[in-house]
């Protein structure tokens, strides 16, 4: 997952394009906002209302943007559009895919170009920071020891199956496939499973502990190539064929040093992006026009 700083900037997007979107609702419906059993709710009390809830904290996101802006600006820093299409890509797997983030985006009422400005500005407060932070072999060793578990790549198997709702079925389809008939073929025909049967009943790699424990027994206890005889499970009967194993491997700070040092970097820039704002709220000139 970003680090704080990276979500911050992100939920102040969403929470400014909301409040446009209900000043421009406003609007629309000129001096009513809506009624109930004929008793109308009026433009300036939504107004009241939203200034009451949003408005210093959108001030002063707004504020920070431009503090931010002015400050990359006189750094000379441009980030390029390849480092925000990559950034982009974590961002989609962090919200469980490229799917997933759109349908986020959408509820919001956020488009992708307001991600990418976050993202933009993410990035150039990196590079600001870049020269304020330092990260030692030291740290970088203790955060490998303090979290070494998490860096424990555990045993994995990847495997097809085809589920059915009965034995007599599932009997049916194992025939078949000693027969020699396709596996992928026969799951996307006979499996009730929705979610995989249209790609021949793919399952991505998993770890113990993540499936019912007679389908994981059958899967870890089989060679690849192999199809197993129906599983019973609450699901129904399943007939398994293992793709792929991948055996444990334990933790190697070569493997994961950049990893550690952007999970430090994170953190401290966190931090600092508070002092550094402190220092700028104190140099710059900033007058509130109007009380929120």
């Amino acid at each position: 997952m970003k680090n704080k700083t990276t979500l911050w900037l992100l939920t102040g997007i969403i929470l400014i394009a909301a409040i446009i979107l209900l000043i421009i609702l406003v609007i629309g419906n000129k001096t009513y906002v809506a009624s109930v059993n004929g008793q109308k709710i009026t433009e300036d009390t939504l107004n009241e209302k939203m200034m009451d809830n949003y408005g210093e904290e959108t001030v002063e996101s707004l504020i920070m943007e431009e503090i931010i802006r002015q400050e990359t600006e006189k750094e000379g820093i441009l980030i390029s559009q390849e480092e925000i299409d990559a950034e982009m890509q974590v961002y989609q797997e962090n919200y469980g895919g490229e799917e997933a983030f759109q349908e986020v985006l959408e509820t919001s009422g956020v488009e992708l170009s307001d991600v990418e400005e976050d993202i933009r500005t993410y990035l150039a407060l990196n590079q600001l920071f870049k020269n304020r932070i330092t990260i030692t072999e030291e740290e970088i060793e203790t955060y490998f020891e303090e979290n070494k578990d998490s860096f424990t790549r555990p045993k994995q198997v990847e495997a097809i199956h085809i589920l059915v709702e009965d034995e007599k079925t599932a009997g049916m389809v194992a025939e078949k496939l000693k027969a020699g008939e396709d596996f992928s073929t026969l799951a996307k025909e006979y499996s009730i499973d929705e979610t995989t049967k249209d790609t021949g009943g793919e399952l991505s790699y998993f770890s113990v502990g993540e499936m019912e424990q007679a389908f994981e027994d059958a899967a870890f206890s089989m060679d690849i190539d192999e199809v197993s005889q129906p599983v019973e499970t609450s699901y129904g009967y399943h007939i398994i064929k293992v793709t792929d194993k991948i055996d444990e491997k334990e933790a190697n700070l070569t493997d994961v040093k950049e990893e550690i040092e952007q999970a430090i970097s994170d953190s401290k820039i966190d931090a600092e992006y508070e002092l550094w704002l402190e220092e700028k709220y104190e140099t710059y000139d900033i007058q509130y026009l109007k009380e929120v």
